[in-house]
């Protein structure tokens, strides 16, 4: 399933969820008319108001306030009678609604917090991209998926050479703003089910999901192509060592496939920085191969 049948899954399930909630508090209704005015059932509305406003969000909560306030009121009406004044059951589903709507905000607006504090633990607070720590969830994810339907998948390890000389010589704003333009490139030119992270300091990994050696490699040769004519447009002398693993043999671990690939990473290093080296665990044997950049 895509990206964009995931996203149509999850509307119909928050649509599904809602109409759930429009019939329990229409229901709640119905038992407030058949037990008539003297038992109080309003607590009863704040399941379906809560539900909907955690689950759903916001407007759902608020449709639910609604409907659970007219609900309430139609049973009233019917119940007339009942009353001293015609007007106080308006005037009760007005204050019924506003207790609605403030609990189905603060539900809401915890919930909001909360995944936006989800989402700062697993971001990296400079570059807006994943942090190591998401990187492990969503690697073994797909580490989990490719050992399943027997898919291929690469992962790349990006160090940029030279780093510390552009924070000793043009200061940490100029380092920050490198390292940023470099998020930025690699997400521009990775698809939206790969997973872009930054391990730390100048490493960046990539995990390029259902991907057999040879797109790995063009993806890892045209990225560093992009990346250092950036750095030349912007006068900064920095160049590129990447590390490629393919594996066609899925790795028991997300430890094991990063130790692969920084192995490849320190041996472009090693041999003069600002290469590639790129290596395939094949069903039958390791393929090695390196690439001058």
């Amino acid at each position: 399933m895509n990206q964009a049948d995931n996203n149509i899954f999850n509307r119909y399930q928050k649509f599904l969820l809602t109409a759930f909630c429009l019939t329990l508090a229409s229901a709640i209704g119905v038992l407030r008319y058949l037990t008539g005015p003297e038992l109080a059932l309003s607590l009863f509305y704040l399941f379906p108001i809560g539900l909907a406003s955690w689950y759903v969000g916001r407007w759902s909560g608020v449709l639910i306030s609604f409907a659970s306030a007219v609900s309430w009121l139609i049973a009233d009406l019917m119940m007339l009678n009942s009353f001293s004044n015609i007007y106080i059951p308006y005037l009760n589903e007005s204050f019924r609604l506003i207790v609605f709507l403030i609990v189905s905000y603060i539900i809401s607006g915890l919930k909001a917090s909360l995944d936006n504090h989800r989402q700062l633990a697993r971001t990296d607070h400079l570059t807006g991209i994943y942090n190591r720590r998401a990187f492990f969830d969503l690697a073994n994810m797909e580490l989990h998926k490719a050992r399943r339907y027997q898919t291929p998948l690469s992962i790349l390890y990006l160090d940029i050479d030279n780093f510390k000389h552009i924070n000793d010589h043009y200061g940490h704003h100029i380092g920050d703003q490198l390292l940023r333009l470099v998020a930025k490139t690699i997400k521009n030119h990775v698809r939206a089910i790969d997973v872009t992270a930054r391990f730390g300091g100048d490493e960046f990994g990539i995990l390029l999901a259902e991907t057999a050696s040879g797109p790995a490699s063009m993806v890892a040769r045209k990225l560093q192509e992009q990346l250092i004519e950036l750095m030349q447009h912007n006068g900064w002398p920095v160049t590129f060592s990447t590390g490629i693993v393919t594996f066609e043999i899925i790795p028991a671990s997300v430890d094991e496939m990063l130790e692969a690939v920084d192995a490849q990473m320190y041996l472009a290093k090693k041999q003069g920085k600002n290469r590639s080296r790129h290596k395939t665990v094949a069903h039958r044997k390791i393929v090695p191969a390196m690439v001058n950049s």
